[in-house]
């Protein structure tokens, strides 16, 4: 088995690492200079906390200067249980976004059409102004309700809070239809609680870790990632599902090269063996769990033959591969995943993987899945909020009752004019997420923008969402602001500060400045009553029992259990929170709302002749779409490519290296050309690519034209019927090898 070094090598590289690949760019020149020969970081060096903002993780961290007082380096804090000490790339890099001179840098008003990128530039108050008439406006006509917020990052508590008060909690972030909301919807169907955020995996002390389409080591989750590494280093074993041979693939004792589409005909087949071969934990099966004899009964002729004719894998290896599984056991997990929005019936699927774990006795037990605890820190007091005549799920009468967060892409199909509807959303307020990215099916989120009345956006960067808005606010980054708490759930209860390094660059503000100078304009200023985001800080922090001084030192405070329950043991009477108070492997919720109990299998549509199944992933040094511009990331990738299998390969005539266009299903095709990587690490009936490339807009100086857009491609969308999650793995590519004439003309 390889060894950690050899899997990952995840914070050697400090600013000073990767100052040296960005030496050439003149605008980096004042960021990083190394420090003189024989200086040496002390604790008395200048350094501030901060929690990173490079991706969902916010591992905390501490911000070096040097002796000219410019940032330097960003590292872990030792104290942090999501790094332990220690960076990925991506935070490494966050110097990068600080320095980025393509940032947004002064308020914005539209002049032109939307989507023509033709704005004046604006004060501060001239820009509040325009917005606060705007939603007055909306208020009046249609009611508070039909504004809605869609965020990503801290700023969307300060907006959100600003939202409630106003009237509406249309409040969506696209991390959950878009990304992990099936799988938390199906772990509350049958643990009665979701996986959280970080998830409450116990990879450490695992013996066996099955990743199912879940890209550990690329999809850089950095506590997880160390932790694997740790395991392996114990002698775990990785079970690794894919169509690709991916970086967690080759560390793996067994690689299942799926068939795209067909995973959940592989989980049935699982639970057939375990069953049938009784190697669940029958104890554990007993005590726990509701509706053991209908799973038995539903799996009965779901055989590894049977999964074999959908698969294409070996009974054998399906067989094995369960085996390996329950020798393990307790100390297992089957991983719940993050972005798991593929074919549709995303919540059965992730159903099924829950099931899994409940059979083999790992939800609650160490090396499965623990407990975890967080900190009760308490928002600054405020006057209760109004409470909304209407929410999202009215304009969804009937559906998606499951879902317990609102749904952003339903924001954007309910912003479109249906006569059916009481009410379209006529305002929105988008915080730092690039919905042209995020939202798949670009053609309907762009309708949905061209019947607001008003669209503000605020982010640090022109991503492509920002020429649509009627107001751009350009954000300051993480490492110039005070934010919110962190109070992440862990195997202990901890809490962070971020605050700034360095005065905002350029006329940039914090969100919560944002929010608060907004709220004075709309006459709700007794939400936001403190006189300074140090005053609000230190009195929460005081709440329990730490200051603002301290916590400037320290950066991470970490507390006892309140209770030894990490994991329950064998007698422990556990009561879970499900209709039946037990794990149900037959789901009653389900039941009583009309859908399947138990997962069924049911065949995807297969590629057009000359097609290909499209899927995509992340790379370690790149979040989504948000750091393609970044210098001292861009150098460590600056394009992505199309993995593409060789005997495909030869049968179109492509060559290792040589720029194509992909086209999908419907006639779309990719904006820029990207490079193709002939490698037998795919299967034939897909093309991979790396999600976040291909920005459409030039003031990306960095980023602009630079590989291709998945998200361009996924056009076909199929939506979950139990939670509203859209399903974007069910597009189709084809090769071109040139781009469309009106394209080409342009």
């Amino acid at each position: 088995m390889t060894n950690r070094r050899d899997f990952i090598r995840i914070s050697g590289l400090g600013m000073g690492g990767l100052a040296v690949s960005a030496s050439s760019l003149g605008v980096y020149k004042n960021l990083a200079s190394s420090p003189p020969k024989g200086a040496e970081l002390s604790v008395d060096t200048d350094r501030t906390p901060t929690i990173c903002e490079i991706c969902f993780w916010k591992c905390a961290g501490w911000v070096y200067k040097n002796q000219e007082g410019k940032i330097w380096k960003v590292v872990g804090n030792d104290e942090d249980q999501h790094s332990n000490g220690r960076f990925c790339p991506r935070g490494t890099g966050g110097p990068g976004m600080y320095y980025d001179e393509d940032r947004l840098k002064t308020p914005l008003i539209r002049t032109g059409e939307r989507g023509k990128q033709i704005f004046r530039e604006a004060s501060w108050d001239e820009a509040f102004d325009y917005i606060a008439r705007k939603m007055r406006a909306i208020a009046e006509e249609h009611g508070p309700e039909c504004l809605a917020l869609l965020t990503h990052g801290s700023g969307g508590k300060y907006f959100g809070t600003l939202l409630k008060a106003f009237g509406s909690n249309n409040i969506a972030a696209p991390s959950y239809a878009q990304c992990r909301g099936p799988r938390e919807v199906a772990y509350h169907m049958t643990f009665g609680e979701g996986v959280g955020s970080p998830e409450r995996t116990d990879i450490r002390d695992t013996r066996c870790l099955v990743l199912i389409g879940a890209h550990l080591g690329e999809n850089m989750h950095n506590g997880q990632v160390q932790e694997m590494s740790d395991a392996i280093d114990k002698g775990a074993s990785i079970i690794t599902v894919d169509p690709r041979y991916s970086i967690a693939a080759s560390k793996s004792k067994y690689w299942l090269p799926i068939k795209p589409a067909t995973d959940l005909a592989l989980l049935l087949a699982w639970i057939h063996v375990l069953i049938y071969e009784e190697r669940y934990n029958r104890e554990y099966v007993e005590k726990y769990t509701y509706g053991f004899e209908q799973l038995k009964a539903h799996v009965k002729n779901m055989t590894p033959e049977w999964a074999y004719g959908i698969t294409t894998l070996a009974p054998d290896l399906i067989r094995k591969s369960a085996r390996e599984m329950s020798d393990a056991a307790p100390a297992v997990i089957v991983n719940p995943g993050r972005h798991v929005t593929w074919y549709g019936d995303d919540t059965q699927r992730s159903r099924a993987m829950a099931i899994i774990n409940g059979l083999l006795g790992s939800w609650g037990q160490r090396g499965g899945f623990y407990n975890p605890e967080t900190v009760s820190v308490p928002d600054w007091p405020h006057p209760p909020y109004p409470v909304p005549r209407r929410t999202w799920r009215d304009a969804y009468p009937g559906k998606y009752n499951l879902a317990y967060e609102t749904i952003a892409s339903g924001i954007c199909d309910a912003t479109i004019p249906d006569i059916n509807r009481e009410c379209n959303f006529k305002g929105w307020i988008v915080n730092g997420t690039n919905l042209i990215k995020t939202i798949p099916d670009t053609s309907k989120t762009l309708e949905a923008i061209q019947n607001l009345e008003l669209l503000v956006v605020i982010d640090t960067m022109p991503m492509a969402i920002t020429g649509w808005a009627d107001v751009v606010l350009p954000e300051c980054t993480y490492l110039e602001r005070y934010d919110t708490i962190r109070n992440s759930p862990h195997r202990k209860p901890a809490i962070a500060l971020r605050m700034p390094a360095a005065d905002p660059l350029y006329n940039t503000k914090p969100a919560y400045w944002m929010a608060k100078e907004l709220s004075n304009r709309l006459g709700l200023e007794a939400y936001f009553s403190w006189n300074s985001i140090e005053e609000m800080l230190d009195w929460q922090l005081k709440q329990v029992g730490t200051s603002l001084e301290e916590m400037q030192r320290i950066g991470v405070k970490t507390f006892e259990r309140s209770y030894d329950d990490l994991y329950f043991d064998k007698e422990q009477e556990i009561e879970f929170l499900t209709n039946t108070g037990k794990i149900e492997l037959y789901s009653t919720e389900l039941a009583a709302e009309g859908f399947d109990p138990l997962p069924v299998y049911t065949a995807h549509e297969e590629p057009p002749a000359g097609f290909y199944r499209l899927n995509y992933g992340r790379a370690p040094m790149h979040t989504f779409g948000r750091t393609a511009n970044n210098a001292l990331l861009k150098d460590l990738m600056e394009e992505n490519t199309a993995w593409i299998n060789p005997k495909v390969a030869g049968e179109w005539g492509i060559e290792n290296g040589q720029y194509i266009w992909l086209e999908n299903q419907d006639g779309v095709r990719s904006s820029f050309p990207i490079r193709a990587r002939i490698t037998e690490r795919t299967r034939w009936d897909s093309v991979y690519m790396v999600h976040g490339f291909g920005h459409t807009n030039d003031k990306l100086s960095r980023a602009y034209g630079r590989g291709a857009s998945d998200s361009e491609l996924i056009t076909r969308v199929h939506v979950d019927p139990i939670m509203g999650g859209t399903g974007m793995r069910g597009n189709f590519v084809t090769f071109k090898f040139e781009p469309k004439k009106e394209e080409a003309a342009s």
